[in-house]
């Protein structure tokens, strides 16, 4: 099985407890940045089984290797500095290639910060869009 655990942005109390208990079990967990899933995972006493790197720049190369453990039974948990993996951040290759291998593909939902903010905005909320992240440098 794979899971996306959303991690919280900002406020390490964001955390669900199924979160907690996900990572805890699972066999192998995927972060794009160990060090910073070191404090959230110091800060709940969650002490993974194995943890690998899984970011933008291994994506792919990562993602064959990930899905060569999902087929041989191992639970992946895949987890990103904040936030939801898949949505602006590494996930989308190896959950791709789950589902082709009849993979289940279990999301673990989080605190979201943009719902957050939008419900504390006064603004209609009837309709929205997320259009993604604003870019980091001029003129892109």
């Amino acid at each position: 099985m794979l899971y996306l655990v959303a991690t919280p942005i900002g406020n390490l109390e964001d955390m669900s407890l199924r979160a907690i208990r996900v990572l805890q079990e699972a066999d192998i967990v995927a972060c794009e940045d160990t060090r910073h899933a070191r404090v959230l995972f110091e800060r709940h006493g969650i002490r993974p089984h194995r943890l690998v790197s899984y970011h933008s720049h291994n994506e792919r190369s990562r993602a064959a290797e990930l899905a060569d453990d999902l087929r041989g039974g191992a639970t992946v948990a895949v987890v990103t500095d904040a936030g939801t993996p898949g949505l602006s951040d590494p996930a989308w290759a190896l959950v791709r290639e789950a589902l082709q291998l009849g993979i289940d593909v279990v999301p673990v939902p989080g605190a979201c910060a943009a719902i957050a903010a939008l419900s504390a905005s006064g603004m209609d909320t009837t309709r929205f869009a997320f259009e993604g992240f604003l870019p980091l440098k001029k003129g892109r």
